[in-house]
């Protein structure tokens, strides 16, 4: 028996002439494609209007792709892309940032909030976050396929060995390997997962959205901890980070957390969610 896991799993599922279409797009969009039902059936349970979840799954999308980017862009390189700012528009090359993401997202909810429902921006964040844990798995999983985003070298059994050299070996190359790592991609999507099922649960057994905030609060705890601890095992994604005693990930994290107790612990004037 090894005591690691040798990874060469190839990043594209298949080509289209000189294109490839990714496992990492594909589970962008399943994640996606299954968040939307979930709300769907939000807005059913409380007899929302149709063009509010219409509006919000547009709002969404744009708002995490366009966050994730220029969050990848301006808080790991800014002054690359600000020299070369027609870099930011090729996204085919990588470089999507979770922090960016969700700064992306709270922009987009705060204009849906004041042009679509008029309501608070937490009664939309405690839906949406429902089913984003599982959006974040799914492209925690991606992350897996394309050999990116692992950790340190370890000497666990589940260590994993990813293909240091993907764009060479995949035009015939010899693959070179990192040494058996931390599959931190694993560690982010069993967390988000959990965090998944948790608000799932908050939300249709315990009926926690009725305490505005309180759901939106336990999720940025959940997955902005969790970021926070597996930094700790986890390669840095910019060579700037390599003297820092936190990196980047784990600065950006601490507010979301921080951010997440005060919604989840403050006292709130509607009544608590059901037994």
């Amino acid at each position: 028996m090894t005591d690691f896991i040798t990874w060469t799993a190839d990043p594209a599922i298949f080509s289209i002439g000189s294109r490839e279409i990714r496992w990492y797009g594909l589970a962008f969009a399943i994640g996606f494609a299954i968040g939307y039902r979930i709300v769907l059936q939000m807005w059913k349970a409380e007899k929302l209007q149709q063009p509010w979840l219409d509006s919000i799954f547009i709002y969404t999308v744009v708002g995490t792709a366009v966050g994730a980017r220029l969050g990848h862009c301006f808080f790991y390189a800014p002054e690359y892309y600000l020299a070369n700012p027609i870099e930011i528009l090729k996204t085919w090359e990588g470089g999507l940032a979770s922090h960016g993401g969700t700064l992306g997202i709270v922009i987009a909810i705060w204009l849906y909030s004041k042009r679509v429902t008029h309501r608070t921006m937490l009664w939309a964040f405690d839906k949406l976050v429902v089913p984003t844990g599982l959006v974040a798995a799914m492209i925690r999983l991606g992350n897996l396929m394309n050999h990116e985003i692992y950790g340190h070298a370890t000497d666990l059994p589940w260590g994993f060995r990813f293909i240091e050299n993907i764009h060479a070996w995949k035009q015939g190359m010899e693959p070179m390997f990192s040494q058996p790592s931390h599959p931190t991609q694993l560690y982010e999507a069993a967390c988000y997962l959990l965090t998944f099922a948790l608000c799932m649960w908050l939300y249709f057994k315990k009926e926690a959205w009725k305490r505005e905030g309180f759901i939106f609060g336990i999720f940025l705890i959940c997955i902005f901890g969790a970021r926070f601890f597996i930094e700790f095992v986890k390669n840095d994604q910019e060579a700037f980070e390599a003297n820092m005693f936190l990196n980047m990930g784990q600065l950006l994290s601490i507010p979301f957390v921080l951010a997440g107790c005060y919604f989840a612990f403050r006292k709130s004037r509607r009544s608590a969610f059901s037994n």
